[in-house]
């Protein structure tokens, strides 16, 4: 058998053109690798569940902002939100639209969404509660179901909402919610939840102008002064290093950043905190998806 070998000139000049191949496409790959999107999948802090980093929320103005628009368009905007690659929907018993996003859901892949509801107050029977959620959302378990709107110092301790916290055990051992948390209204209620070990899961108010931000003050839940937003992120560090899952919430002010400069401000404030899983934004449209995912693609893209 003929045998063929390489003279010590040739064997040099391909092993520079193998190099310089491999110097050329090691930037498209480390770029592919490292570039981070607003429809990411990402890690729902130690929980291990998976959501994407953009959410749509479905209770603008208490879900009135979607319901105008009338129920097909509903559904159209959510199926729209997951084609662009959104797969993480957030509801509320108390939104206008709770009852639309079970039909707005069901032609896409369960398995592939993360939906996150709330339980307001302390209902009679909890555990039936937690059911009518999975049968109005037409799924056998919540991703995540939180305690909604808290703002009293010391809830954990409370008898009532002891009882709405074994309640919330008891569904996740059931598989009815795979992880609990709580959306707080309140500096001091946010700090009951971060020393308590039940919290897995933290929905946040969060933006650099401080627009329905946590404070002090726990009667007023819709104060629209702005606040400080230094003490917030000092609650987001300690949920950090919990492990907790955190999302922001109320990043375009509760739909009172009506400018693209306060918006484009808010949106690259979220993306450079590293305490934040993803973030939620109320949409009542399709531009406003676009416009969201847009501004969110270009503040992660130059923060890499």
């Amino acid at each position: 058998m003929k045998q063929h070998s390489l003279s010590r000139r040739q064997f040099i000049q391909r092993s520079a053109l193998a190099a310089t191949a491999l110097s050329f496409a090691q930037p498209a790959f480390s770029a592919s690798v490292t570039r981070r999107t607003a429809t990411d999948q990402v890690t729902l802090g130690n929980t291990g569940i998976k959501l994407s980093r953009l959410g749509m929320g479905t209770g603008s103005n208490n879900g009135a902002g979607q319901m105008a628009n009338g129920r097909e368009a509903f559904n159209s905007l959510v199926r729209y939100a997951y084609d662009q690659g959104i797969t993480y929907f957030d509801c509320a018993k108390a939104y206008r639209t709770f009852d639309w996003i079970g039909q707005a859901i069901k032609p896409l892949p369960r398995e592939k969404l993360f939906i996150q509801s709330k339980v307001m107050g302390s209902p009679q029977d909890v555990l039936a509660t937690i059911d009518g959620h999975r049968k109005t959302l037409n799924t056998d378990y919540v991703d995540s179901l939180l305690i909604h709107l808290m703002t009293q110092p010391g809830w954990t301790e409370s008898d009532n909402y002891k009882r709405v916290m074994d309640a919330f055990n008891t569904a996740q051992e059931k598989k009815w919610i795979r992880a609990k948390g709580v959306s707080c209204h309140s500096l001091p209620a946010l700090r009951t939840a971060i020393a308590s070990t039940w919290t897995q899961v933290h929905l946040v108010r969060v933006n650099p102008q401080g627009k329905h931000t946590d404070n002090e003050d726990t009667h007023d839940r819709w104060d629209s002064n702005s606040r400080p937003i230094e003490p917030v992120v000092a609650e987001l560090k300690k949920m950090q290093a919990e492990g907790r899952g955190v999302i922001g919430m109320k990043i375009m002010g509760n739909g009172e950043f009506r400018t693209p400069e306060d918006r484009e401000k808010s949106i690259r404030y979220a993306m450079s905190r590293p305490e934040l899983n993803a973030v939620v934004i109320g949409f009542t449209n399709r531009a406003e998806i676009d416009e969201a995912i847009k501004r969110m693609n270009t503040a992660l893209a130059e923060a890499a």
